[in-house]
C-alpha cells in the first residue's frame, strides 16, 4: 500500500513531484486522473489531474475524489502539489482545493512551500524568486493561462481562502526541524490555517519536510517532498531502496513536442534548431488542429530516427500567443494548441516512436490522454524536476517537461 499519496493540478508537475519521491528512495507511480481501479503497488502514488486552470469547483471536486482514493489504498499522508511558480487563475484552485483537502482530513494548519532552489525557485520573506527575479518581474506575469503579477505568496494565498495565512520566515526555518514546529503550532494557535514558509536552500526543505512528519496535508512544489521519505524510514515503514528508477529497457525512435510557451522551453527549441530537425508550426497563421497536424506528418515524412530527435514545436513569444489569444479568444487558442499536439503524438506512435519528450503542463496533459496512457513508472531523472517515466499500458518511454524546467540542452540531453 502507498504510504505517501500527492494530487498533482498537471502532468509535468506531477512527473516532477515522482522524481522528487524517487531520487529520495520511494519507489513512485504517477496516475493519470483518478484511478479507477486497483492502485498500482508503490510506496508514494501521484495522482495527476488537468485541474489547474480549470473552474474550481471542478479542480475541488478532481482532488476530492482523488483523495478518496489515495486515503482508501492506505495512503497516511496527503500532498497537494502545485506549480513551483505557484500559478492560478485569479478565481483559485490552490485556495478551494487546499481547503476541501484540510476540511476532508480535518487539519488544523497546512505548510504551503513552492521552493524548488535546484531549479532556482526560492522563498525568502514570503516572497518567490524565481532565480534573482521576483515571481512578478521573471516572465510568468506574461503567462499566456495564469499570469502572476504577485510575488507576495501570503497575499496571493490569503486572497484565494478564508483561512488566516501566517509566515514563518527564514530566521526561523534557518533553526532546523524543532523551530519550524514551534512556529507552526503558534501560527495555529492565532487561529492560522495555513503557513507559508521560507525555503532557500535544500537543508531548509529537508528541515521542513521533518517538521511536517505528522502532518495529515502540505501545500507545495515537488521540494516540499525533498524531507518527506526519511520519515517514513525513521518510523520503520520504509526499506532502504536502491533500484526505486529502475525502467524497462527503451525502444523506437526518438521525438519532442513542445506547446510550452516559457522562457525556458523557447531556448530549448533555438538550441535544438542548430543541431536537429525542427519544426515551428505558426497558429496564428493557421488556426485549425487538423491543418497543424498535417504540416507536421508531411514535414516529419522520412526524418524520424533513432540516433537523434525531430522537434516539433507550437511554442511562441509572449506577443505572438497574445494576438492569437486576442484572434481566438484565451481558452479557444489554448484548446487549439493542445488539439493538435495530441493528434501529432498519436501519429509518431503510430509511426515508431518510442522515446517522446513532451514540453509544457497543458500540453502534456493532451497527450497523455491521446494515447490512453493510464499510469507512469517514473524512472531516472534527465533535469532536475524531469525524469524518464515508462506509460503503461503500451511500454512508451516519456519525458513530461514543465514548461520552465531544464538546461538548454535538455531536448538533446534527453536522448543521450
Amino acid at each position: 500500500m502507498p504510504l505517501l499519496g500527492c494530487i498533482a493540478d498537471d502532468f509535468t508537475g506531477a512527473t516532477d513531484l515522482a522524481a522528487m519521491l524517487v531520487q529520495n528512495g520511494m519507489a513512485t507511480v504517477q496516475t493519470i486522473g483518478v484511478p479507477d481501479g486497483e492502485m498500482p503497488e508503490a510506496d508514494a502514488i501521484v495522482v495527476a489531474l488537468k485541474s489547474r486552470t480549470i473552474p474550481a469547483a471542478d479542480a475541488v471536486a478532481q482532488s476530492l475524489a482523488a483523495a478518496e482514493a489515495l486515503l482508501a489504498a492506505g495512503a497516511t499522508q496527503l500532498l497537494f502539489k502545485v506549480c513551483s511558480t505557484f500559478d492560478s487563475t485569479a478565481e483559485g484552485n490552490i485556495g478551494p482545493v487546499a481547503d476541501a483537502l484540510m476540511k476532508r482530513l480535518g487539519a488544523s494548519i497546512a505548510l504551503v512551500c513552492p521552493a524548488f532552489p535546484t531549479n532556482a525557485r526560492t522563498v525568502f520573506q514570503g516572497h518567490l524568486f524565481v532565480g534573482d527575479k521576483l515571481l512578478n518581474e521573471s516572465g510568468m506575469q506574461h503567462h499566456p493561462l495564469t499570469p502572476m503579477t504577485d510575488a507576495n505568496l501570503v497575499r496571493v494565498m490569503a486572497a484565494q481562502t478564508p483561512g488566516g495565512v501566517g509566515l514563518i520566515p527564514f530566521a526561523i526555518v534557518d533553526q532546523g526541524a524543532a523551530a519550524i514546529r514551534t512556529a507552526v503550532a503558534g501560527l495555529s494557535d492565532r487561529d492560522r490555517r495555513y503557513a507559508i514558509v521560507d525555503a532557500v536552500t535544500d537543508t531548509h526543505l529537508m528541515a521542513m519536510g521533518e517538521a511536517a512528519a505528522r502532518h495529515p496535508l502540505l501545500v507545495g512544489g515537488s521540494g516540499i517532498a525533498m524531507g518527506l521519505p526519511e520519515n517514513f524510514r525513521r518510523a520503520g515503514v520504509l526499506p532502504i531502496r536502491a533500484d526505486a528508477a529502475a525502467l524497462p529497457p527503451a525502444q523506437g525512435l526518438f521525438a519532442v513536442l513542445a506547446g510550452s510557451c516559457s522562457r525556458a522551453t523557447l531556448a530549448q527549441i533555438g538550441y535544438a534548431r542548430d543541431q536537429v530537425p525542427t519544426l515551428e508550426l505558426d497558429a496564428l497563421a493557421t488556426p485549425d488542429a487538423a491543418a497543424l497536424t498535417a504540416q507536421a506528418l508531411a514535414w516529419m515524412e522520412g526524418k524520424l530516427s533513432a540516433s537523434r530527435p525531430v522537434v516539433i514545436a507550437a511554442s511562441a513569444p509572449p506577443e505572438q500567443v497574445a494576438a492569437l489569444q486576442q484572434k481566438l479568444g484565451r481558452d479557444v487558442a489554448g484548446a487549439l494548441v493542445e488539439d493538435a499536439m495530441a493528434r501529432i503524438a498519436r501519429a509518431l506512435v503510430a509511426a515508431g516512436v518510442g522515446r517522446l519528450v513532451v514540453a509544457g503542463g497543458e500540453t502534456s496533459g493532451a497527450v497523455v490522454q491521446a494515447l490512453d496512457v493510464r499510469s507512469l513508472r517514473i524512472g531516472p531523472t534527465i533535469d532536475p524536476g524531469v525524469p524518464w517515466t515508462y506509460a503503461e499500458p503500451g511500454g512508451l518511454h516519456l519525458a513530461l517537461k514543465s514548461g520552465n524546467f531544464g538546461g538548454r540542452d535538455f531536448f538533446l540531453k534527453a536522448f543521450a
